[in-house]
């Protein structure tokens, strides 16, 4: 994938506004509200200088208190109709920031689902996306980013407004103490700088170690049955705390700086507080500005340096979103892990796959085909055959274009594989694997993945084809219960009626039956014969009720071909398949259950 880790602030920005632009009146109405309440956030210095100012009038007037009394009703009425505003419309800000957050949210989590829907295989087998990691990667992406935007938006904007009108109302009260306020704010961002560059380390770093702790969590609750089996609670214990106590340390060093930094900052402001108390001091002794203009100024400063008292936060949520943007934009921008597809869609269709001097290695390096070649002719039923690693299941993920060939090329009816449109040619195809996938969802949904718009009579068809209809019946909202409490062997045969209810031309039959009972395979084997006649059909499986039947048998070693042909040619042969066979067959005990049956 592409290298994002060079992202800037600009062009993370730039990426942002794609997913802003939607919303652009939702960003006129935050930015309307933002320059109003800056403007009524600087009435409290104003209506505090006046007060100061008149009080001391009065008081040096020897007025009396009814008139002092009458100033404060003034005022307070003044100060809580603002208040009152400034509540709706900060409001009105806050709402308007927050719903544009959610909606990018929303279309942040969308987009990222659709493109990783197109892309290839290879891109799911890498190391690097493993699916912990990958869920890591999207969800701290989506969070950062969309942080990102509420930060400009409902904090740093009207933050930033406000200082710039409050410092504009400073310079023009007195020039000296607007430079004052002005001069801080540089070394501010330099200190909020330097923090962001020792952090960012220590931040990358701890995304990775967050990938491989929640990589860990979901390999441990899918091995849960085989730790818990071989008492290896104790050893997975240790590597995760292993994880954790690397986690730990780094958040100790990030914690350590964060307060040492946000200590001097501190510091920082407070001497431009006391800078300008003396200064403001000054020019009231020498006559030059009322009492009440030092309070004025101190209010006017703290609204310039309350967003640089968020500085340490924001950039820190900042840093998070160039880190984590980082890598959900190498996710987004990987236009090389998207899946090809050509555009022919032929007129007539008949179903031979020729595969012509085919060598294939997957993304890790793995090479598991060798100078491959073999042919299947329509309505023929063939059997690769081999031993575990032999490239069986590899040949059935090439002719489905879930992976291309490093070299060599596969025809299907003469035109080149990687010229056929991809949906078009998986519509024609159905998969059946040795442990299919169950969707969470109920069994009726999992059997209509086969076909969306299909009736309740044809899902319950399939049902029966697959015999799985009388025990989905038994269960107390029968095809509205969830099929992910169905039992490994019924998960199978939902699995298979889907492919029932898909009826495609072509099927790819991978240990079908691997994880059913004995009965249920018998009854499966006769649906499984029914469905085959008629289309292409590639079966792997070390079943000898499944080899024996196939037209074609073609031996796997190794991931090269080393015997082709039927059945009794090849065990006449008494060569590769000769052997597996035979080895099949004792496996079974063929001659103890041959007396069995005598009996």
């Amino acid at each position: 994938m592409k290298d994002a880790s060079k992202q800037t602030l600009v062009e993370l920005f730039k990426k942002l506004w794609d997913y802003v632009k939607p919303y652009r009146k939702l960003v006129i109405a935050s930015l309307i509200l933002t320059i109003i309440g800056a403007l009524l956030a600087q009435v409290n210095a104003l209506v505090l200088r006046y007060t100061v100012d008149e009080l001391t009038t009065l008081s040096n007037a020897n007025k009396t208190l009814k008139e002092g009394f009458t100033l404060l009703a003034i005022i307070s009425i003044i100060l809580l109709l603002k208040e009152g505003f400034y509540a709706l419309v900060q409001f009105g800000q806050k709402f308007y920031g927050e719903k544009m957050k959610i909606y990018i949210s929303k279309d942040f989590a969308q987009n990222i689902v659709e493109r990783i829907l197109t892309y290839k295989m290879a891109f799911y087998s890498s190391p690097t996306n493993e699916s912990g990691k990958l869920q890591t990667r999207i969800d701290l992406g989506v969070t950062s980013l969309t942080q990102l935007v509420k930060n400009f938006f409902i904090d740093i904007l009207p933050l930033f407004f406000n200082a710039f009108v409050a410092l504009i109302i400073m310079f023009n009260a007195n020039v000296y103490v607007g430079l004052v306020s002005l001069s801080i704010i540089p070394l501010f961002f330099y200190i909020s700088s330097l923090q962001a560059k020792k952090l960012k380390g220590f931040r990358r770093t701890m995304r990775k170690y967050r990938e491989t702790k929640n990589n860990g969590i979901i390999g441990l609750i899918n091995s849960i049955t085989v730790i818990k089996s071989f008492t290896r609670e104790s050893f997975e214990s240790k590597k995760h705390e292993a994880i954790q106590l690397d986690m730990t340390e780094n958040q100790l060093q990030t914690r350590k700086l964060s307060f040492l930094f946000d200590g001097l900052k501190k510091f920082t402001e407070q001497f431009g507080v006391v800078i300008i108390i003396i200064l403001t001091a000054y020019f009231v002794l020498n006559g030059s500005m009322t009492i009440g203009a030092i309070m004025f100024h101190i209010l006017l400063f703290n609204n310039v340096s309350a967003p640089i008292q968020q500085l340490h936060r924001i950039y820190d949520e900042v840093q998070d979103a160039i880190i984590y943007s980082d890598a959900f934009f190498e996710i987004m921008d990987a236009d090389e892990e998207t899946e090809l597809s050509g555009t022919y869609i032929p007129e007539k269709f008949t179903g031979t796959f020729e595969i012509e001097n085919v060598d294939f290695a997957y993304p890790n390096g793995t090479k598991a085909l060798y100078d491959v070649s073999m042919v299947f002719k329509p309505n023929t039923i063939n059997a690769l055959v081999g031993l575990s690693g032999a490239g069986k299941s590899t040949v059935i993920n090439l002719l489905d274009k879930f992976y291309a060939p490093t070299s060599g090329k596969i025809l299907l009816d003469g035109v080149d594989l990687q010229e056929y449109d991809t949906h078009w040619l998986r519509d024609n195809i159905g998969l059946v694997l040795q442990k299919n996938h169950i969707f969470n969802g109920s069994i009726k949904e999992n059997i209509l993945y086969g076909k969306e718009n299909a009736t309740d009579d044809e899902v319950v068809a399939a049902a029966k084809q697959a015999y799985i209809h009388e025990q989905i019946i038994q269960l107390p909202e029968g095809y509205n219960s969830k099929a992910t409490l169905l039992s490994g062997g019924q998960q199978q045969r939902v699995s298979i009626a889907r492919l029932f209810l898909k009826n495609p031309p072509i099927i790819f039959l991978d240990e079908p039956t691997a994880s059913l009972d004995a009965i249920a395979t018998e009854k499966i084997k006769k649906s499984l014969d029914a469905i085959k006649k008629g289309r292409t059909v590639i079966v792997i499986s070390h079943s000898i009720s499944q080899i024996i039947d196939a037209e074609n048998v073609i031996v796997l070693e190794k991931g090269k071909v080393i015997e082709q042909g039927t059945h009794e040619a090849l065990y006449n042969n008494e060569s590769a398949y000769f052997k597996i066979f035979n080895a099949m067959a004792n496996s079974l005990n063929i001659d103890k259950i041959k007396n069995t049956l005598k009996e």
